[in-house]
């Protein structure tokens, strides 16, 4: 009976590890950047755009750098299997206001993208 219970502990925690906890609806203010030249070399601002457009374009993931906290959301389809919408795509480099799902995993964040202002 122990080794059972011990078994299907084993189990949960197997389970639960890989479920995002923490989603909420919200809106998240900052820059829309790149992750790899944001992440490998710090760049950002208008002087990063084109690089950063190419990077996006290229299949490098957006990420939303909020502003105050500078904590970064890696940017997500607002469904399975579509694109990151274009207009995320459009502010590399820029300030928007993003509205979608937050998702906490394994310490990264995500922002689903269901609206850009």
């Amino acid at each position: 009976m122990g080794k059972m219970t011990i078994a299907l502990a084993a189990g949960v925690v197997t389970l639960l590890s890989g479920v995002a906890f923490g989603a909420d609806k919200m809106t998240v203010t900052g820059e829309v950047v790149d992750t790899y030249c944001y992440s490998a070399a710090g760049a950002k601002g208008e002087g990063h755009r084109t690089c950063g457009l190419a990077c996006a374009k290229k299949g490098a993931p957006l990420a939303l750098l909020e502003n105050g906290t500078d904590k970064l959301y890696v940017l997500l389809p607002p469904k399975d299997k579509t694109p990151v919408p274009e207009a995320s795509v459009d502010k590399m480099g820029r300030q928007a206001t993003i509205t979608g799902m937050a998702y906490t995993v394994g310490g990264s964040q995500f922002l689903t993208v269901e609206s850009v202002k």
